[in-house]
């Protein structure tokens, strides 16, 4: 069969190491092993417009392996071209990438490599959520300068012990960062998602659940976003949510950029209503220069922590996703059944409520 796969390039970084699985030139570790099978693998990362490797080979394609990183954005008309599609595969976590309804209607399965990920983003989100309260950035920036002036930074660096921090969404990513977070003494932990967690779980954590989302973020010093993009959290954080922060308050996102309003974000920060904002998820993948995320700060020149989308991409985060692409194509090279936690869409349905309460 043909197999297509969207990855990112990796150039000279891919050939120095080969661990760096999600690339163009290490193709997953899977060519070997496709070829070996008789089957045709297309790699690319050639993806925008009706001229690319993208669109021209997904028409005929049956299976379509992408990344979360650098995606190949499956629309509902590229679902209607794409005949002998039947398999979506994502080497990571999160399939907002696909037209899931579009997959539905066309019995187009639609899989993702669960749990790869979690540990890598939770600590990218602690991470994040320090050097935002620790005001770490300008600081550095300060020492590459060669300028020493310690108030100037010290003026807006906190503690994280006794502040309250919350996190949007309390699933595999989410939980943990509410684990990671236990050590930190923060005043209170608080979560908001449409299921509670089970009693067990939430006293583990020591996390209090808030089911009004304006309350919850009106409670929060620190905001994290940890919830898959669909239609119910598209531009969830926008002007008007916003509003209802702490004023001062630093948000973290790096579940996925479309979930918060790029100009509103830009907004707060600008104004001082949040004083940071950190993440590694975009509205657009790669993004563009000029994306307002990229230049964005507070009254005080600093509460940028904005990276490029490699939080879930780390060399071990890698291994495992290439290992799970390559489990999930034998098990449907031989007619068996997936592992149930990693189907989005089955055959004609959706098999998971990640994508929003259906």
């Amino acid at each position: 069969m043909k197999i297509l796969a969207i990855l990112y390039n990796g150039f000279e970084h891919a050939e120095a190491e080969p661990r760096l699985h999600g690339t163009v030139e290490n193709k997953l570790g899977i060519e070997g092993w496709l070829a070996s099978l008789g089957h045709e693998f297309i790699v690319s990362s050639n993806k925008e417009g009706p001229d690319s490797d993208f669109q021209k080979h997904i028409v005929d394609a049956e299976v379509l392996i992408t990344t979360p990183f650098h995606p190949g954005y499956l629309t509902r008309d590229l679902v209607e071209k794409a005949k002998n599609l039947k398999i979506c595969v994502t080497a990571g976590v999160g399939s907002d990438h696909i037209d899931l309804n579009a997959a539905v209607d066309h019995k187009i399965q639609v899989l993702e490599v669960s749990g790869s990920n979690v540990v890598s983003v939770a600590e990218h989100v602690i991470m994040s959520i320090l050097l935002l309260v620790r005001n770490f950035v300008p600081a550095h920036e300060m020492i590459e300068r060669g300028d020493w002036h310690v108030s100037e930074i010290a003026r807006n660096a906190f503690d994280l012990e006794g502040k309250v921090v919350g996190t949007i969404g309390a699933g595999r990513i989410g939980y943990r960062v509410l684990q990671r977070l236990g050590p930190f003494d923060c005043k209170e932990l608080l979560y908001y998602d449409y299921a509670p967690l089970p009693a067990a779980s939430q006293q583990a954590v020591k996390a209090r659940r808030v089911e009004d989302i304006k309350e919850f973020v009106s409670q929060c010093d620190v905001v994290t976003v940890n919830c898959p993009l669909h239609e119910g959290t598209k531009g969830l954080v926008n002007d008007e949510l916003l509003s209802h922060f702490k004023k001062g308050a630093w948000l973290v996102n790096t579940a996925r950029g479309a979930i918060c309003d790029k100009d509103a974000v830009a907004r707060a920060l600008k104004s001082g209503q949040l004083s940071g904002y950190a993440g590694d998820v975009w509205d657009v993948q790669p993004a563009p220069k000029d994306h307002v995320w990229r230049t964005a700060k507070n009254p005080l020149g600093g509460g940028n922590g904005m990276v490029p989308h490699y939080s879930g991409s780390t060399i071990d985060a890698q291994a495992r996703y290439a290992n799970g692409v390559k489990s999930i194509l034998e098990k449907y090279f031989n007619n068996q059944p997936q592992e149930p936690q990693n189907i989005i869409v089955g055959l004609g349905k959706y098999e998971t409520k990640a994508y929003g309460q259906r």
